[in-house]
């Protein structure tokens, strides 16, 4: 995917927003960064975090999906040193276009 056809803000680096790989969405790991200007929004964790999920939004609508197929995740945590442009916070994403069914193991 593309800035343009997501209207989110470009990948910082060499990566891609997203990979549709079959039936499966996998969205990179999110800022908070207005596409308009590529710049962090302001406000701190809590406005970041708006942010990105309204990126993470426009992606997934991009492929045809919104969150209803992106559940609620499974674990994901990680430290790092520093995210890019001094981010405070960054969200990654799995969607599959239609039905979900949560499994009980």
């Amino acid at each position: 995917l593309s800035a343009i056809e997501s209207h989110a803000p470009a990948a910082i680096g060499p990566y891609s927003q997203a990979v549709l790989a079959g039936r499966t969405i996998y969205v990179s790991g999110q800022l908070g960064m207005d596409p308009a200007n590529g710049q962090l929004v302001p406000g701190g964790v809590a406005e970041e975090s708006k942010q990105v999920l309204t990126n993470m939004g426009e992606i997934l609508k991009a492929v045809g999906c919104e969150f209803t197929n992106s559940s609620f995740p499974v674990r994901a945590a990680y430290q790092v040193a520093a995210l890019p442009k001094g981010g405070r916070v960054e969200i990654e994403a799995v969607a599959v276009p239609g039905h979900l069914v949560t499994a009980s193991l």
